[in-house]
């Protein structure tokens, strides 16, 4: 099957918010645009019989809808529509093993909280072998996220592979035309700690040790795509809350998840649960080694 960009659908406001934004991707990496809708209870397709016994109907309304919507923003992009009679969760993880990414809605309980929900959403996104973008859709009361909305973030560890991770973000950057901004958080340890603050040599030291080996890691991507604009940041700060901070703002935020081995419970990190929880911009979730 050709790459493309799969979004699930359930006629949520958030679902709907996530397919203008797939749409919207989809097109800038030239791929084809999935809507998949997945419904344990869906009837096998009937031959040549009117709509009003159609058990299907409502379910191939909600596709077809969208699919009018985002065509008529998006004319020349292929779009293609598809119902599983299946669990959405196991729907899902199949569509990832044959998709560039998996796209979805999330729920915000409160704007102040800008929590991301779903009994669906984050098992995929803890399982799936693809990267998995999650994005909420925005309530009147939200403020509008300040300008310019256009980079991209990626949150770096520096401790292990960030290929998988740097090739999304990196690729991303790309097709969208935008700059990159690297990001790795680094807690200042207790013994830089002093009665009036913290010892300036030694978060200078920090510092410099963390800026060498962000550059070892960006210089072989930066090389392959000599036309994205990259800038680094070291932050003083907890991973989480560094990666957060830095992403307000943002246009996509993309962190890491590794993937479980076999026989263990798959989860998410503490810095992919912040981004999650708390990040006002799309997150994309990228599993790695």
């Amino acid at each position: 099957m050709q790459p493309v960009v799969t979004v699930g659908l359930d006629g949520s406001p958030e679902s709907l918010a996530a397919a203008r934004w797939a749409a919207d991707e989809a097109e800038k990496r030239k791929l084809t645009l999935r809507l998949l809708h997945a419904w344990p209870l869906l009837a096998p397709e009937p031959t040549r019989v009117p709509s009003e016994v159609d058990q299907n109907y409502w379910a191939k309304r909600l596709v077809h809808t969208a699919q009018a919507e985002l065509q008529a923003h998006h004319p020349s992009l292929s779009i293609v529509g598809d119902l599983a009679a299946d669990d959405a969760q196991n729907a899902l993880l199949q569509a990832a093993t044959e998709s560039e990414m998996i796209v979805l809605g999330s729920r915000g309980l409160m704007p102040v909280e800008s929590y991301f929900l779903g009994d669906v959403s984050m098992p995929v996104v803890a399982r799936a072998e693809r990267p998995v973008v999650l994005v909420r859709a925005e309530t009147r009361e939200e403020e509008p996220p300040p300008a310019p909305a256009n980079r991209v973030v990626v949150a770096l560890k520096l401790h292990g592979s960030s290929d998988d991770l740097l090739d999304f973000a990196f690729h991303t950057a790309a097709a969208r035309r935008a700059p990159l901004l690297a990001v790795h958080g680094r807690s200042v340890p207790l013994h830089a700690r002093v009665p009036w603050g913290v010892d300036h040599d030694i978060t200078e030291e920090i510092t410099r040790d963390a800026q060498k080996h962000l550059g070892k890691a960006l210089r072989p991507w930066c090389e392959k795509y000599p036309q994205v604009q990259v800038d680094d940041s070291i932050r003083l700060a907890s991973p989480a809350q560094a990666v957060v901070q830095a992403a307000e703002g943002a246009a996509l935020l993309v962190v890491g998840r590794r993937k479980h081995r076999p026989g263990l419970a798959p989860h998410l990190g503490p810095v992919a649960q912040a981004a999650i929880h708390h990040g006002r911009c799309p997150v994309a979730v990228v599993p790695h080694h």
